[in-house]
């Protein structure tokens, strides 16, 4: 059974020279995500913000896969991708945190966002302090920890 259907409306794109794949060194890299003009007003104040949450559309994700092998890895179990950072889901949405070095007018530069080049952008919002948990309880075979 499918749910309700919703409108979301592209902000801006990331700018980066990430044609195919993510580099291993992402997190330490500063790109580029460009606000389309119609949306500079929404970055008021962003500026006095150290970290960011960017949500994306995984605009080329294959929407059918329910199930993967985490981050590819046939020795990681079939898990759902619920339950991972995959890319694939029933809606490719991306959300990621990222260090807001500056911002000149409507281009945001940011260090550690994991999309490719021309990823759309559909929000921002700031990183609120509450999202810091201590202890969390991960699978083994998540190695980012």
């Amino acid at each position: 059974m499918k749910g309700n259907q919703f409108d979301v409306v592209e902000v801006g794109k990331v700018v980066n020279d990430y044609e195919d794949e993510i580099p291993n060194d992402y997190k330490e890299r500063v790109v580029k995500i460009k606000i389309h003009e119609d949306y500079t007003d929404c970055l008021l104040h962003l500026e006095e913000h150290s970290h960011i949450v960017v949500f994306m559309w995984f605009h080329q994700s294959d929407r059918e896969i329910q199930q993967v092998h985490p981050m590819g890895n046939l020795d990681n179990p079939l898990t759902g991708v619920f339950a991972t950072r995959s890319p694939v889901r029933p809606n490719p949405i991306a959300a990621t945190v990222c260090e807001l070095v500056r911002r000149e007018g409507n281009v945001l530069h940011v260090k550690g966002l994991d999309a490719l080049n021309g990823t759309p952008v559909i929000d921002i919002k700031s990183y609120p302090s509450r999202y810091a948990i201590e202890d969390p309880i991960y699978p083994d075979w998540i190695d980012d920890r």
